[in-house]
């Protein structure tokens, strides 16, 4: 794949991954900026680079994708 995911557009990926489709999620992507306010632009940035890479990307590059969120914080303090 030519632009690497960050986990942050993994986590949004996963969370409008509704249909299991890279077109659906573009969908979704696009929907849900459509409501967002105009003060949310960190949310309208992630949400504009995860659709541009969707749209790069093939749809065997999607299927290869880990779209699962990921509630739990990483804590290297464990064991």
């Amino acid at each position: 794949m030519k632009n690497t995911i960050t986990f942050e557009e993994q986590q949004l990926m996963s969370l409008y991954n509704s249909t299991g489709t890279r077109e659906g999620l573009i969908a979704s992507l696009t929907e849900m900026r459509g409501y967002l306010d105009a003060d949310e632009t960190e949310l309208m940035e992630l949400t504009d680079s995860a659709i541009a890479k969707l749209r790069a990307m093939t749809d065997a590059e999607y299927d290869a994708l880990e779209l699962f969120p990921d509630f739990e914080q990483e804590d290297t303090d464990a064991d």
